[in-house]
């Protein structure tokens, strides 16, 4: 690390002191508040006084120990010594880093902390805690009682007719206290992650809205405490590596209304896959997360991916499949496009951005580059995570009992027939969800969705843009060949504290006509979602059991025209399954401490399509495909129809929190995997798939293996 990039942290990570004098904040927390280190000479002081005695008796071991160097003496050489130092746990002193002109002076500044004898150490809440500090020893030295005679705070001197400014020395830092978990940052949504806290946010009588993800700190942190949280999983450390290991984020700055950290990100993945070529899969994932706040309203978050990885051999499959125009081999589900790595991997870079702006405790706006989740589920019907990032604004409004959330999302077709002159096709999507808590118990939430494209040089057609307007009146008014709109209904009940009931509803089209006939005809395109969630099950703390059905009937999420279909990057926003399916799953998550484990199964059966000479029909499960083309029948369609295929997946992993702070976690999973359909095609076959894997991964993010 070059000599400039550690200034910046000594700077920027500590508390400062001017001319042998320290400038400090102390920090609250609750009715505890951080109590300075203590001198002998400083025991039987309280408050601003041990402040102020702890001071001094730094500044007067300095200046009666600094001897300054015999030839910088000679040559009446004037500057300073910057030293961020600590004093640890034990109440031993230690410097971390010190910047200074000539190397004589960083001897004995090395030399001088040496020296401090051992003191009380700081407490927090009672315990005892390190303490770090940046002294600036002036050269030539002076007393305490000189130091005092010179103004401490100096806007700007003159010597020899040159102005030195000091206001970067003025600067004050004050001990990062983790102020995220009060922000307006959004919490990167995880199902492991979201489950910690998933049954605070559900108890009765809770004014919150938890179909609407990721949620931000502020709205968990009042229903649950997370920085208590986060310092119940803290290990006992004094080292800086310890820390950062263990406890905290690589850098973590705080200062007067604003804080940064900045972290690297992992997804190292190591495994072995039946049926699979490779000896090995693997994921090779690195990057960098940089996030913070700039006063109460505005914050932050940008992280960038490099990855490459190779996967079992039905996943390989899979992203392959939905290989986009231009020549790429693949699309990464949640992921996204891919370039060749090697003979046999696939290099996908990625990049998720959020700023958010709260000019009021009503109303929240976000500009990003990212997923969304709508729903109480592990899958949503409505709007799911399980696609690729994509550019989108929100604005939320939260009052009363109300919650309303304006979600516009810039999408892309990939397909080769909308690819012209190797630029992909642009389709635009805006989205209502309203979430009304009706009573202590029940949430319902409205959905509505319409997609349009850049037909005519429509572009972002602004007639959508009125955050209360009907979008199917102005689907039609715009003519409805060119857009495709979908309604949804969403539901929560809450049975008691511990079991609360959930679903979704989703409707493409509806004919009453038809649904009077009972003919089951292609045209009543709908599904729905039934769930349960049990907190704390059987009595056991932190064990979350779920039990989930999923049904969607053929040709949902699909469209007349493709390109305004539901789907984006070759993959559905909606259930990543695209239509005709019924799927079950069970699923347990138990966390103690820095332990965890998952257990998911996963039992469906999908319609798929044979796709050869002899049945080119679509049976309404690939979304890509225009439903007034190629259907076999217009009524008696059910669930399943075509390639019959039943699926099974488990999926178990365990593992252990390594980083509080960043989520970091070594993992193992183990997922066997049963696809076994009605007719074997060049693309639908017979396999079972056993598939082990161990890693150290930062879970900001959700992986779908399950398809």
């Amino acid at each position: 690390m070059n000599k400039g990039l550690l200034t910046l942290l000594l700077l920027l990570q500590s508390f400062l002191i001017f001319a042998q004098e320290i400038s400090s904040v102390t920090v609250q927390s609750g009715n505890s508040a951080e109590r300075f280190p203590v001198f002998p000479e400083c025991v039987a002081l309280e408050s601003k006084k041990l402040e102020t005695c702890f001071y001094n008796q730094v500044h007067d071991f300095v200046f009666l120990n600094f001897e300054v160097p015999e030839q910088l003496k000679q040559s009446n050489f004037e500057g300073n010594v910057k030293v961020l130092f600590e004093v640890d746990s034990n109440g031993a002193f230690k410097a971390i880093y010190i910047d200074a002109v000539d190397e004589q002076l960083i001897k004995e500044t090395k030399k001088v902390f040496g020296k401090f004898p051992k003191i009380q150490p700081s407490t927090y809440n009672g315990k005892p805690t390190y303490a770090k500090f940046t002294m600036t020893i002036a050269i030539p030295l002076k007393s305490r009682e000189e130091a005092v005679a010179v103004p401490l705070a100096k806007t700007e001197t003159v010597s020899n007719k040159t102005k030195i400014l000091t206001e970067l020395d003025s600067i004050v830092y004050k001990k990062f206290n983790n102020p995220e978990f009060e922000s307006h940052l959004n919490v990167p949504f995880s199902h492991s992650y979201y489950a910690q806290f998933d049954a605070a946010l559900n108890q009765m009588g809770s004014n919150n809205h938890t179909a609407s993800k990721p949620y931000t700190y502020a709205e968990v942190s009042k229903y649950y405490d997370l920085k208590a949280a986060s310092e119940k999983l803290k290990k006992k450390a004094s080292s800086w590596w310890a820390r950062k290991l263990w406890n905290e984020n690589m850098v973590e700055i705080q200062g007067e209304d604003y804080w940064f950290t900045l972290n690297p990100i992992f997804d190292l993945q190591i495994g072995k896959a039946s049926q699979t070529e490779a000896a090995y899969t693997y994921i090779n994932t690195r990057g960098v997360n940089f996030r913070g706040g700039l006063g109460k309203m505005l914050n932050f978050t940008t992280t960038v991916f490099e990855s490459q990885g190779r996967f079992a051999d039905y996943y390989n499959r899979y992203a392959e499949s939905i290989k986009p125009s231009g020549g790429s081999s693949a699309i990464i589900p949640g992921m996204g496009i891919t370039k060749d790595f090697k003979e046999d991997s696939y290099d996908f870079p990625l990049a998720e951005a959020n700023l958010t702006l709260a000019p009021s405790k009503f109303i929240d706006l976000q500009l990003g580059y990212g997923r969304n989740f709508i729903g109480d589920g592990y899958r949503s019907l409505l709007e799911s995570d399980g696609a690729s990032p994509y550019p989108y604004f929100k604005l939320n409004t939260n009052f009363w009992k109300i919650k309303y959330t304006n979600t516009y999302l810039w999408l892309k077709d990939v397909r080769p027939e909308v690819t012209l002159e190797r630029t992909y096709a642009t389709k635009f999507m805006a989205n209502h969800y309203l979430s009304w808590n009706v009573s202590n118990r029940l949430n319902i939430g409205l959905f509505e969705s319409v997609i349009w494209t850049n037909t005519n040089d429509r572009g972002f057609d602004m007639s959508f843009v009125n955050p209360i307007i009907f979008y199917r009146s102005v689907e039609f008014a715009s003519s409805a060949k060119t857009g495709n709109a979908l309604l949804g209904l969403t539901s929560k009940f809450k049975w008691n504290n511990q079991i609360n009931i959930y679903g979704q509803f989703i409707l493409d089209e509806f004919s009453l006509g038809d649904v009077k006939a009972g003919n089951n005809s292609w045209k009543n395109k709908y599904g729905y979602q039934l769930g349960m969630k049990y907190y704390n099950a059987f009595k056991i703390d932190n064990l979350l059991l779920q039990l989930e059905y999923n049904h969607v009937r053929p040709y949902v999420y699909s469209h007349s025209t493709p390109i305004t279909n539901y789907g984006h990057n070759n993959q559905n926003i909606g259930h990543q399954w695209g239509g005709n399916f019924k799927e079950l799953i069970a699923i347990a998550r138990y966390h103690k401490g820095r332990y965890f484990a998952d257990a998911k199964v996963t039992l469906g059966t999908r319609g798929l399509d044979f796709d050869s000479v002899e049945d080119s029909f679509n049976y309404g499960g690939n979304i890509y495909k225009p439903y007034d083309e190629n259907r076999p029948f217009d009524s008696d369609v059910k669930v399943g129809q075509g390639n019959r295929t039943a699926v099974f997946i488990a999926d178990v992993q365990a593992g252990y929190l390594v980083n509080s702070a960043t989520n970091l976690k070594l993992f193992t999973s183990y997922i066997y995997r049963s696809f076994d359909p009605l007719e074997n095609t060049a693309t639908t076959f017979n396999k079972s798939t056993n598939w082990f894997t161990i890693g150290l991964r930062t879970d900001i993010f959700n992986w779908y293996f399950d398809y």
